[in-house]
């Protein structure tokens, strides 16, 4: 399913509704953490790409963004394993992306700087996506 500018808008527009509150992101980045370790490890692998401890938290706070706005959407997103995460490795994530779900790359292009967090997320992305087709 694809998910629309709306859905996404959503999901984006609350979370920078509530961002002035200091709870709010710690609560995304550990609700994910928890549900998602096996991705938060694959993650955390990335610090030096990623500018250390401050760029792992951030990549970890979208990914919970991507995952709510398909839940927000109707899906149900499983907890991934490794094995999904091989599956969405293959090939260049950033271009994957921009077919199979135009409004998370976009919101990815606009939200995150680095350009290898915005390929981290576009893979766990394609990953959740796949498990949810």
């Amino acid at each position: 399913m694809k998910l629309t500018k709306e859905q996404v808008l959503a999901v984006v527009t609350e979370a920078g509704q509530k961002m002035s509150d200091p709870n709010y992101s710690s609560a995304m980045v550990g609700g994910f953490f928890q549900q998602q370790q096996q991705v938060s490890n694959f993650i955390s692998a990335h610090e030096q790409e990623l500018g250390g401890t401050e760029g792992i938290v951030s990549v970890i706070f979208h990914c919970a963004l991507v995952a709510e706005a398909f839940r927000r959407a109707g899906s149900r997103v499983r907890t991934l394993t490794y094995e999904d995460l091989d599956g969405a490795a293959r090939g260049e994530p950033l271009p994957r992306l921009e077919k199979a779900q135009l409004m998370i790359h976009e919101y990815i292009q606009a939200n995150v700087e680095n350009v290898e967090a915005q390929k981290l997320i576009a893979m766990i992305a394609l990953a959740i996506d796949a498990t949810i087709a």
